[in-house]
């Protein structure tokens, strides 16, 4: 039993329902948030290392042991992701002191942003399929909120289109919890992952395990994605980016806990399939990468191909395949919000995400012309920056497997980010300058601090590599022994 791990569930929930009484003090609440969410990057880093030393922590709430209580479990995936969660958080909120603007901040900005990450945070610890329903809805109504946050037609309109996609998912999702409780009695994690054992996955569970792909890739933007491009560009800046940082993130890690600890008996089927809508998403991310000429259209798409890739590491099933898309997700989670805190910038000081009226900006702005350039490099997977051993393993576990042909996508997809990438840096950084200082719509005051952090994050993630290759490796090793979950949950 370990009570620690309430507490990333427990702080911004606390704080959050604390700032709707402070509205009007917007100090307060930028001190309180910011206070909640650097508590939680220390206990994540409490947890990494209890993990590391004690294996796999639980705790029973209410004192009702497994399977008939609520259960807790972090394991070193969990951990790994709620210490990326608390970075990237920290980060936009930062940016968001400078940038949301005060009329949003007295609209509940700050506690709708800690309950959006209280959502994410149970997501990554709850140990049964009712409660990550639960959680899954939290983040959800956050987002709804604070996606119209500022009310203009474009957001509103968008908004529609990603409410109604969740909540056909939503419905999906219980339908596919009903079924899976009529068939084996329960909802625990850890016990279904044992009873679908002892009954073998027949094609009923198959088809159930299936509608729980279809529930999670519509959330996670794997082939489903048709909401994401306009719903990721039309938040202000701060919002765009946690949303691009963490919302698909929740859909990945919820279909890699399923099928590693529950689907995984019948993978010529189940991750055969993930691996199609896996390809199918990075060649349709890759043909939208390049084919705008809009700033925010291009960052999103490559939302869209890091979706598919960082699938390719889970239809592998090896630990070179997994420890690789472990790399990539934490890598993915830092480098996309950086990415789109960077074009939110550009949109600030030149007025337009046309990439066509844009130019020469290095010239005036080069801390943030560089560190695109870096996050750009990074993105594409150039050594020794963070994408770097997540590009590395991923494939050589795919090819490993046996799958070359998704291997091949993957690296030709991975052409694609730097073309796209490379793209969006000539254009909007290179050539003559049209605006001067005066002619610009905004100032990089207050925003560049962010940036900048995120920046380091991600460059000691590649250079310092080896202190989380342990971590990492762990993480991997118990997504492929279910056992290791077991046992923790039930003794």
């Amino acid at each position: 039993m370990n009570n620690l791990l309430i507490a990333p569930v427990i702080i911004p929930l606390l704080t959050g329902m604390l700032l709707i009484i402070f509205q009007k003090n917007i100090k307060l609440q930028r001190i309180l948030s910011l206070a909640a969410l650097l508590a939680t990057s220390v206990i994540s880093v409490l947890l990494m290392n209890q993990i590391r030393d004690g294996g796999i922590q639980t705790l029973q709430l209410g004192g009702w042991e497994a399977p008939y209580g609520i259960s807790l479990v972090g394991d070193m995936f969990s951990a790994l992701l709620l210490l990326a969660t608390s970075i990237v958080s920290v980060c936009c909120l930062i940016y968001a002191f400078s940038s949301i603007g005060r009329k949003q901040e007295k609209l509940y900005f700050y506690p709708l942003f800690l309950f959006l990450i209280t959502g994410v945070n149970g997501s990554f610890l709850t140990g049964d399929l009712f409660n990550l329903y639960v959680f899954f809805e939290m983040f959800l109504i956050a987002s709804y909120v604070l996606i119209t946050l500022g009310g203009a037609q474009r957001q509103l309109r968008e908004s529609l289109k990603y409410i109604f996609t969740n909540i056909i998912a939503s419905a999906f999702f219980l339908i596919g919890v009903a079924y899976l409780y009529s068939m084996t009695g329960t909802l625990n994690l850890a016990h279904l992952s044992m009873r679908i054992a002892e009954i073998g996955q027949d094609g009923l569970i198959t088809t159930v395990a299936l509608l729980f792909l279809i529930v999670f890739a519509m959330k996670a933007g794997l082939l489903l994605f048709f909401w994401l491009p306009g719903s990721y560009s039309v938040p202000p800046t701060a919002i765009a980016a946690i949303f691009a940082a963490l919302l698909t993130k929740v859909g990945i890690y919820a279909i890699f806990r399923m099928f590693t600890l529950i689907f995984y008996h019948e993978p010529q089927i189940t991750h055969l399939f993930i691996g199609i809508l896996a390809a199918i998403t990075m060649v349709l991310g890759a043909l939208g990468a390049i084919g705008f000429w809009d700033l925010r259209k291009i960052l999103t798409y490559n939302v869209v191909i890091s979706v598919g890739f960082i699938m390719t590491g889970l239809v592998s099933f090896t630990t070179t395949g997994l420890t690789g898309s472990i790399y990539y997700l934490i890598h993915d989670v830092l480098i996309k919000g950086l990415v789109f805190m960077i074009g939110g910038t550009i949109v600030h000081l030149t007025g337009t995400s046309d990439l066509r009226k844009i130019s020469g900006l290095i010239r005036l702005h080069p801390q943030l012309g560089w560190m695109f350039f870096i996050a750009a490099l990074s993105m594409v997977g150039i050594p020794p920056l963070s994408g770097f051993l997540g590009k590395v393993f991923t494939t050589q576990g795919v090819f490993e497997s046996g799958y070359y042909w998704l291997g091949a996508i993957g690296l030709l997809a991975s052409l694609f980010i730097l073309y796209s990438m490379i793209k969006l840096f000539m254009n909007a950084f290179w050539g003559e300058t049209i605006l001067s200082v005066d002619e610009e719509k905004g100032t990089t005051k207050g925003l560049l601090f962010p940036i900048a952090l995120l920046t380091v994050a991600s460059v000691a993630m590649g250079i310092g590599a080896e202190a989380i290759t342990g971590y990492v490796d762990q993480a991997a090793k118990e997504l492929l022994n279910p056992s290791l979950y077991i046992k923790a949950v039930f003794e």
